[in-house]
């Protein structure tokens, strides 16, 4: 079985054929129960359908108040203006060989620069990425970037390269990175 057929294309997007409305009743009463997987749900089908940015921080603090045990780990903290894009962007990267290494993406902080306030940094490891993350944020094996300016990891886009081939994995990394690149993110790492 091939490595893209046993790991999810992207965050499932159940209610995309709903209208706004349902969504944000679907979303209201996921508050109510604290159901967090129910709600980042609803909450991930607003921003990728380009739900204001202030619209989507409120929501997230709202679940994040509600239901912080159960929210799902692939849904980030705080609004990423090109969330969307970047999902779009690693859809197109394809893995056909399982093995040990798995993708990862660092949120970075750039607002202290001009232009996006938020930059990206690729990575492949063998690691899990959330303890990769942590190795970068003590110097271990570091990038001076993600130790520097890292805030999160954007689980999302690719979950579905994980647990690929090390050689797929470098080859993707690269990839990936250019391609983010060329759509007009701030990119590090990818080497």
């Amino acid at each position: 079985m091939s490595a893209a057929a046993a790991c999810p294309r992207r965050v499932p997007r159940p209610w995309r054929l709903e209208s706004r409305e349902a969504l944000v009743r679907r979303l209201q009463a996921a508050l109510v129960a604290a159901d967090g997987p129910r709600g980042a749900e609803c909450i991930h089908e607003l921003w990728m359908r380009g739900e204001m940015g202030v619209n989507v921080d409120r929501a997230l603090e709202r679940l994040w108040a509600a239901a912080a045990a159960s929210v799902p780990a692939w849904l980030p903290s705080r609004h990423v203006g090109w969330l969307p894009l970047a999902y779009e962007v690693a859809a197109r990267c394809e893995a056909t060989a399982r093995g040990r290494s798995n993708l990862y993406l660092v949120l970075l902080d750039y607002a202290d620069s001009s232009g996006d306030p938020h930059g990206v940094y690729v990575g492949a490891t063998r690691h899990d990425p959330l303890l990769r993350l942590d190795q970068h944020m003590a110097g271990i094996r570091s990038s001076g970037s993600v130790r520097r300016r890292g805030l999160e990891l954007l689980t999302g886009p690719v979950l579905h390269l994980q647990r690929i081939s090390a050689g797929e994995a470098a080859r993707i990394e690269g990839q990936l990175a250019e391609a983010l690149r060329a759509a007009g993110l701030r990119v590090r790492g990818g080497h």
